[in-house]
């Protein structure tokens, strides 16, 4: 679970198993089918092109095929609610945007190579005309190259990041007239003219809705910072934000488990980021608990922020924490993982105090904070989730360093009968969450409701975790004996006594 800046990651899900979760699992191969499909029926209209080239129809194929890919990356970047149930939320969603962007730039790039001229093409437009239009092709294609290269590096500031995206539109629009002016097998007002231009207006209504609509004009549902809280952690590792947001106008209609990306109008934290909302359904106030991890959640506790505007957009994701009327309910956490379940709690209705009713969800979560280190800095949701324990809302099971570590062999002690019948919902760190949903298919559970959303995806350092740095020096050594590392030292004495009499001769 991660997000550019913060790890309050917002949650969308997976479900499998049973008749609703299988369904529900179907229906989400018809996004990614789509798009797909939108390339593979294209083929068509280029397979008779000949030239001297025998490459021509797949050249210019795969350059319509870019441009294909790219519209489809413009419109799941608008994030339209309708199609979260047709790629499994908007994690999914987001995910096939950044491959259609990556394999678009990779059809861009054979396109190029290929250079097909086609024999007894259709000119789009007047030459002098299809002409500068391929040479602002040729401008954009270098745009690209730059800026998808920079947004892969995830070492690049998020503020900066977001600008290469916002600036994506002006090298796709350039492809769209190239490709509009360009000879083809087909007229520009024939049937695939229309297809394909078709494709082209929703790629560049897409960018302007998301860059001008959504970005500047319409920027969600209009709230106002009520509360800011900041709790340091005990142990110098990354602190927590929690906010409360008041509504100014209409509020979100949200349910438990969804998300929400805010934007604060204070100077230097504009930008939206994503966040779990942790406040219940039935609140008009949003609620949300912040990691301070990134550049832009560590500003929050010297930001002055009550009282400030704030903009928020959705709610998205299809992460359903609580199951059927009758379903038993487990629920797994780690770390922030459980804000997803905090929006879930603050809906139950609590039972005869001090006794937890039969049916409440079995919650197993797993903090590194300390006993010792709560009684320095108190820790909110542990709090919350032990007030509401004894209201009978949950059946709570706390994993620390003092208790132990949440394990899958732990899962099967408090579950010897397995799971069958459960429904299953698991958030945190991706290891936790890999490893327990597995055991629970195991043991049997009827659904299991697994989330993971990264808006930025890439590569970078924040990739490397303190854990893989921690290993690294047994890794380096595993397997060397003390006869070879003997040999290793006398060999780093002897280069440096080389080094020496080659300094000295000099």
């Amino acid at each position: 679970m991660t997000s550019s800046t913060t790890s309050t990651p917002p949650v969308s899900s997976t479900a499998r198993a049973g008749s609703g979760g299988a369904f529900r699992h179907l229906l989400t191969k018809i996004g990614p089918l789509a798009v797909v499909g939108s390339l593979i029926v294209s083929w068509p209209a280029f397979a008779g092109a000949t030239g001297e080239d025998g490459n021509v129809a797949f050249g210019l194929w795969v350059g319509a095929a870019s441009i294909l890919l790219m519209s489809w990356s413009f419109l799941l970047a608008l994030r339209p609610k309708v199609l979260e149930p047709l790629f499994g939320g908007l994690d999914s969603m987001y995910k096939v945007h950044r491959w259609a962007g990556a394999v678009s730039v990779a059809f861009m790039f054979l396109h190029t190579s290929i250079e097909p001229e086609i024999d007894g093409g259709i000119r789009g437009a007047a030459r002098s005309l299809a002409e500068s239009a391929e040479e602002l092709a040729g401008v954009g294609e270098v745009m690209i190259y730059v800026l998808i290269g920079l947004s892969v590096l995830r070492l690049f500031p998020y503020r900066w990041w977001r600008l290469t995206h916002k600036l994506l539109g002006i090298p796709f629009a350039f492809a769209c007239f190239h490709f509009f002016t360009a000879e083809k097998p087909y007229a520009n007002n024939s049937s695939w003219g229309w297809w394909f231009g078709t494709w082209m207006v929703v790629g560049v209504v897409a960018f302007l809705a998301r860059v001008v609509g959504k970005d500047m004009v319409d920027k969600g549902h209009r709230y106002r910072v009520a509360v800011a809280e900041h709790y340091r952690s005990a142990d110098a590792g990354p602190g927590t934000t929690r906010l409360i947001l008041e509504p100014v106008g209409r509020p979100l209609n949200q349910h438990a488990g969804q998300f929400a990306f805010m934007k604060l109008d204070v100077p230097g934290m504009s930008e939206p980021h994503p966040f779990t909302i942790a406040s219940s359904p039935n609140n008009d106030n949003l609620e949300f608990y912040i990691r301070h991890l990134g550049d832009w959640s560590a500003k929050l506790p010297d930001t002055d922020l009550v009282g400030a505007s704030a903009h928020v957009e959705g709610p998205y994701g299809m992460f359903e924490p609580l199951g059927g009327r009758d379903e038993p309910v487990l629920w797994v956490a780690g770390g922030v993982g459980i804000t997803p379940f905090l929006a879930a709690i603050d809906s139950l209705a609590p039972a005869t105090p001090g006794v937890a009713a039969a049916s409440a969800p079995v919650l197993l979560y797993a903090t590194r904070s300390t006993e010792a280190e709560r009684a320095i800095s108190p820790d909110p949701i542990i709090d919350e989730l032990k007030r509401a324990d004894k209201e009978g809302r949950i059946r709570l099971n706390l994993f620390t360093p003092d208790t132990g570590r949440l394990s899958t062999e732990e899962l099967d002690r408090l579950f010897p009968g397995g799971l069958k019948g459960y429904h299953v919902a698991l958030c945190g760190p991706t290891g936790l969450v890999k490893s327990m949903s597995k055991a629970a298919n195991r043991l049997g559970a009827a659904r299991v409701e697994t989330e993971d959303f990264d808006i930025r995806g890439g590569v970078g350092p924040d990739r490397i975790t303190k854990e893989h740095v921690a290993k690294l020096p047994d890794r380096v050594t595993k397997g060397l004996t003390a006869e070879r590392v003997g040999k290793v030292r006398a060999a780093a004495d002897q280069l440096s006594r080389s080094g020496s009499k080659l300094r000295n001769r000099s």
